[in-house]
Order: C-alpha cells, then sequence, then structure tokens
C-alpha cells in the first residue's frame, strides 16, 4: 500500500477509543438501579438463585449481550433488567454509563445507571427461577463504609498439560524462535477485589467494583 486516504481513514476510525479485539471477550452488561425509598436513594440488589451459575451471589441485574436481540451493550442491560424483576420498561429512567470495565479473567462490563420509578419494591415482580430475592443498600452506606480491599493475580502459560497429561503449547515458543524466558509462567499484575459486607452479606467481585467506583463518582457532585 503505497498512498493512505487520510480523510477517508479518520471517517472510520472510531469516534471515541474503546476496547480494542473486545469480541474476543465475553461481553456482557449490568444495570446498576438506583429506588428512592424514604427520601433516600439506595441500589437494588438481586441475589442469584442457587438453580443457575453464580447462585447465592449479589449482584445487579444483567447478562451476557445477545447480537440475536440486543443492538448496543444498553439494550443488553434493560432486557435482561426486565426479564429479572419483571419491571416495565417505562420504569427504568437510565441516568448515563460508568466506563466498560475489563476483568482480568476476560469478561468485559457495560454498566447502564438508571433510576427505577417504584414506589415500593412490590412493584418488582422477579423471576424465581433466576432471583433468590431482592434487597436495598442506601447508597450512603458505601460512601460511609469504605471497602476491604484483598487482591489475586494471574499467571500467563504458553502451554498447558491436558487430561492425558500431555504438552499443548498455545504459543510455539521455540518453534518460533522467540526467548526462552516465554517458556516459564509470567506474574500478571494484581488486581483489587473490593468487599462490602452488609446484614450478613457479602457484596463482592465486579458488583463491589462497579459500586465502588459510582461512589467515587458521586462523592467528587457531593
Amino acid at each position: 500500500m503505497k498512498k493512505i486516504d487520510f480523510e477517508k481513514l479518520v471517517s472510520v476510525l472510531p469516534k471515541h477509543p474503546g476496547i480494542l479485539s473486545k469480541d474476543e471477550y465475553f461481553n456482557s452488561a449490568v444495570l446498576i438501579p438506583l429506588v428512592e425509598l424514604n427520601g433516600e436513594y439506595s441500589f437494588l440488589f438481586e441475589k442469584r438463585s442457587a438453580k443457575i451459575r453464580q447462585g447465592g451471589e449479589i449482584c445487579f441485574p444483567g447478562g451476557e449481550f445477545d447480537s440475536d436481540n440486543d443492538k448496543t451493550m444498553e439494550d443488553t442491560a434493560i432486557r435482561e433488567t426486565i426479564e429479572e424483576l419483571g419491571i416495565l420498561e417505562n420504569k427504568i429512567k437510565k441516568i448515563g454509563y460508568l466506563d466498560t470495565f475489563v476483568g482480568p479473567m476476560g469478561v468485559t462490563v457495560d454498566s447502564v445507571i438508571a433510576k427505577l420509578e417504584l414506589s415500593d419494591l412490590s412493584q418488582v415482580k422477579y423471576d424465581e427461577n433466576e432471583v433468590e430475592k431482592i434487597f436495598t443498600v442506601p447508597v450512603s452506606f458505601f460512601s460511609e463504609n469504605p471497602p476491604e480491599v484483598y487482591g489475586m493475580r494471574l499467571e500467563l502459560h504458553t502451554y498447558y498439560l491436558n487430561d492425558k497429561g500431555e504438552k499443548v503449547d498455545l504459543l510455539p515458543v521455540e518453534q518460533l524462535g522467540l526467548p526462552q524466558k516465554y517458556l516459564e509462567p509470567r506474574q500478571g499484575k494484581k488486581h483489587n477485589v473490593y468487599v462490602y459486607k452488609h446484614n450478613n452479606e457479602i457484596i463482592w467481585g465486579i458488583t463491589a467494583a462497579l459500586i465502588f467506583e459510582f461512589v467515587k463518582i458521586v462523592e467528587k457532585i457531593s
């Protein structure tokens, strides 16, 4: 390629930088639902049913992007909220977004912040196949009670042993003539794991990370 049409190039480049090769990740979206109760805004949480993956964990409504049903990640968050909580779409009032969360295990989470126009929680008709229970926690609780901070760290391997004990090369280091150091496991960066405790419930992982970021933003404008 001897020449580049820079005008055409500019027209096809992303207007806002995103995540390169995002399709290689498990892409999901959640709604961060805020409800006003007794004059104060609270997060609405789900406790996942024991019947489904990650049963018993606390989360926001959401799930995997479905290209057959969703045009955008916002569509995913709203669709999953309607399915899981039985809330009418006109009761969901979008406020904005958080930055995309990229997890160390290869998952991305796009978050939609929204107010739920509910007079009380009896209007939430959650799907008992997916949700064990719902509950609320005031946003102020998380501002007044910083999370406990732990950590995890991944290792990068260029090969692994299968069930038969046979070596399976993911990256053929020797064949490609790459430096021998890549044959050894490489230590990844430590990732913070946030943990909040409230009324005998543990709120942690991605959900806690989203809360932590949301609270930081709210405190800036308070």
